[in-house]
């Protein structure tokens, strides 16, 4: 039974910061011309397109020749490229609360290089607000270049947590005072995180009801994806407990505690799967409209059993500054300790996982893209466009792995007036390619300029922006 309230289908309405009109002269435009528009609505590319953008916003588009262009605007000759939105990472980790290092060193640039102009931040603590909104201050009045922060989400973990530094709660009581006090924070919603107790995290879901805050997250070891649709939950992260719910020994798994899990709780789940009751599942996780962010480069790195040689000799370690790579390298001990069985349930459970996301496409599962930066060897950025990739080779066609990066978060969060797609009236985050990403996904990485909330950033300076950051992880 749908059961999600209309106040948190909206999900974070008044929360978006978005830049405001300066009270100075109009700015100069800046016009693309000769232009493929890809504009993410699912309509067929437009070749030979003029896009005008005054201020923050797409003034006006149409083919060249019939679009007028303004006096002494900024002209880019786009011919042979190929204009998308800007990209959203769903799932992301700012605050990284292990090593706390700050993101305009590295995390920053390399969202923005790779044509990431929007993140949704997973794990901000209330007295990191005030943070956020000076970020965001600067994305406004263009200061500094940094990702539209389009929301931002406090963890609640239940006893023991599973992170250090987690916001815990051990009663219903004290899980309804911390929703209040994300709330009174300014927090945007709530982050449900796995080792809740049902009774708190149903206390969590009423709660958050009746303060108008959505909630969203991992779904708990204790709780079934189909009772965390039915309770409202906005969306479900990593693919979480989907897996155990399409079990047919679905309520022995769920009794299992976390610390006492073992290759025989992954082996019972991978052969016990019911199709019938996925497809009952899925049906109802469509009709509920229950997002799924299944971060599959995550998936693809806790489950992975080939040459590690991938993580250790990857080009982009040079990015990542020196204490975050030794803070990875536990990830290769352990990784290396596994045995041949191990390693074959690892890829097992790995295929399990990847094929959710095909048979969630035909059942109509709304899906966003996210890689959960933060973790071993996912990278602010890169990892975005490998998520693309193994959507497309999990199921989705190219127009719809791109619509996850732009369109449907845009649609999830509520702004998909104003964000998630290249038309007239919409804010001006954008991606300037030099191939089709609709012939190749891959072609996403190919970028020759990016727009930041109307702000033209050239390759040259992007290729910048990625020599600075590799210079600050050197030095530190």
């Amino acid at each position: 039974m749908r059961i999600i309230q209309a106040s948190v289908l909206s999900l974070l309405l008044p929360v978006l910061q978005f830049a405001q009109p300066n009270q100075q002269p109009p700015p100069k435009s800046l016009v693309f011309t000769h232009v493929t528009v890809i504009d993410a609505t699912g309509s067929p590319a437009k070749p030979d397109m003029t896009v005008v953008i005054t201020g923050e916003h797409i003034a006006t588009l149409g083919k060249t020749g019939e679009v007028r262009i303004p006096k002494n605007a900024q002209i880019v000759n786009a011919a042979g490229k190929f204009l998308i939105p800007g990209l959203w990472d769903m799932h992301v980790h700012i605050f990284n609360h292990v090593s706390r290092r700050p993101p305009n060193t590295w995390y920053f640039p390399l969202f923005v290089a790779n044509g990431v102009t929007s993140v949704r931040e997973m794990w901000t603590k209330p007295q990191d607000m005030s943070q956020v909104l000076e970020w965001r201050r600067q994305f406004a009045e263009g200061t500094f270049t940094l990702p539209r922060i389009a929301a931002v989400g406090t963890v609640v973990d239940g006893q023991p947590s599973t992170w250090p530094n987690t916001d815990t709660v051990a009663t219903p009581e004290e899980a309804r005072r911390m929703v209040r006090q994300i709330k009174d924070a300014g927090v945007d919603f709530v982050k449900t995180y796995s080792n809740l107790s049902r009774d708190s995290y149903f206390a969590i879901v009423d709660e958050a009801k009746k303060q108008n805050i959505p909630f969203a997250g991992h779904v708990p070891f204790a709780v079934g994806a189909d009772e965390a649709s039915n309770a409202g939950q906005r969306s479900m992260e990593h693919l979480n407990q989907v897996l155990e719910t399409c079990s047919s020994k679905e309520q022995e798994l769920l009794r299992v505690p976390a610390k006492d899990w073992s290759s025989a709780y992954d082996k019972l789940m991978v052969d016990t799967y019911d199709d019938r009751k996925c497809r009952k599942l899925f049906s109802l996780l469509a009709e509920n409209h229950t997002w799924q962010v299944p971060t599959l480069i995550l998936k693809q790195t806790l489950y992975f059993s080939g040459d590690l040689r991938y993580f250790t000799e990857s080009l982009r370690l040079k990015y990542v500054p020196a204490d975050e790579q030794d803070r990875w390298k536990p990830y290769i001990a352990r990784q290396k300790k596994l045995s041949e069985d191990e390693k074959n349930l690892k890829k097992k459970v790995w295929q399990a996982h990847f094929a959710l996301v095909e048979a969630m496409r035909h059942a109509g599962v709304e899906f966003m893209t996210g890689t959960d930066v933060g973790n071993e060897y996912i990278y602010p950025g890169f990892s975005l466009h490998d998520e693309l990739e193994l959507l497309v080779k999990a199921g989705l066609s190219p127009m719809e792995a791109l619509q996850t990066a732009t369109r449907n978060p845009a649609e999830f969060l509520g702004v998909l007036d104003r964000l998630g797609t290249v038309e007239k009236g919409k804010l001006a985050d954008l991606v300037l390619l030099d191939a089709n990403p609709l012939e190749d996904v891959g072609n996403t990485r190919k970028i020759a300029a990016v727009v930041v909330n109307g702000r033209l950033i050239t390759k040259s300076e992007l290729q910048q922006m990625l020599a600075d950051a590799e210079s600050a992880a050197n030095r530190n």
